[in-house]
């Protein structure tokens, strides 16, 4: 029998932290199943409360779930992400161009980037990502757009999560990502000082760089070969 403590928000929350380390931790690859009763079984909780636990982070984007299958960590194919990356890029391009032009503050992006150079010094791939998709998820917030936020978000999180995951795997670290951070401090001076129309265009050409980047370090075998001088 489910408890009044088991069913409560307090531990549905626990039991999603402990899943979602279980994922960065490696103990859940990407395109596993989460089977509720094996994790019900490890936790010592009721079924229901791993679903609860699920559910959260379905909605986060840690999971993923298709219709009558159960929950599995993200997994994309190179293919998958040039094609995610299209939509964001077109997503985000408009966000950019809408909150130039209503004047948004901008002060979430801000705090976002020094998030992310300060996970960069401490090496901190965790906390770089983390700070990425909270500087993109602002940058949807500033469009003034609750559909906008509502479409990116969900194409967001699930793709960050990969993103981690993937640098896990590849042991990518942080200073790979130096040359990124200069695209993300132009787009909020452009979104702040320039025509709302080049803002936009901007983002959505770093958006193609930063798939570009993360495809030479995840996908290394694709990239075209450059042919000897004879």
């Amino acid at each position: 029998m489910t408890t009044a403590l088991e069913s409560g928000p307090l531990l549905k929350q626990n039991l999603a932290d402990r899943l979602k380390d279980a994922i960065v931790a490696g103990r859940l690859s990407p395109g596993q199943r989460v089977v509720e009763a094996t994790w019900a079984h490890e936790f010592g909780v009721a079924q229901a409360s791993v679903r609860e636990a699920i559910n959260l982070l379905i909605a986060d984007g840690f999971l993923v779930k298709s219709a009558g299958r159960s929950a599995r960590v993200p997994r994309y194919t190179q293919e998958d992400v040039a094609r995610i990356y299209e939509v964001r890029g077109a997503l985000e391009g408009l966000a950019a161009q809408l909150a130039a032009a209503a004047g948004a503050d901008l002060a979430g992006l801000e705090a976002a980037l020094d998030g992310m150079e300060q996970a960069a010094v401490r090496g901190e791939v965790k906390g770089l990502v983390e700070s990425d998709l909270a500087f993109h998820l602002a940058l949807a917030e500033a469009s003034g757009n609750p559909v906008l936020v509502e479409m990116l978000g969900r194409l967001l999180r699930p793709l960050f999560t990969f993103v981690l995951l993937r640098m896990m795997e590849t042991q990518e670290t942080t200073v790979s990502w130096a040359p990124d951070f200069e695209r993300h401090r132009e787009i909020i001076y452009l979104i702040r000082d320039s025509n709302p129309a080049v803002a936009g265009q901007f983002v959505q050409h770093c958006v193609g760089r930063f798939v570009a980047s993360a495809q030479a370090v995840w996908w290394p075998e694709a990239r075209p070969k450059r042919r000897r001088r004879s």
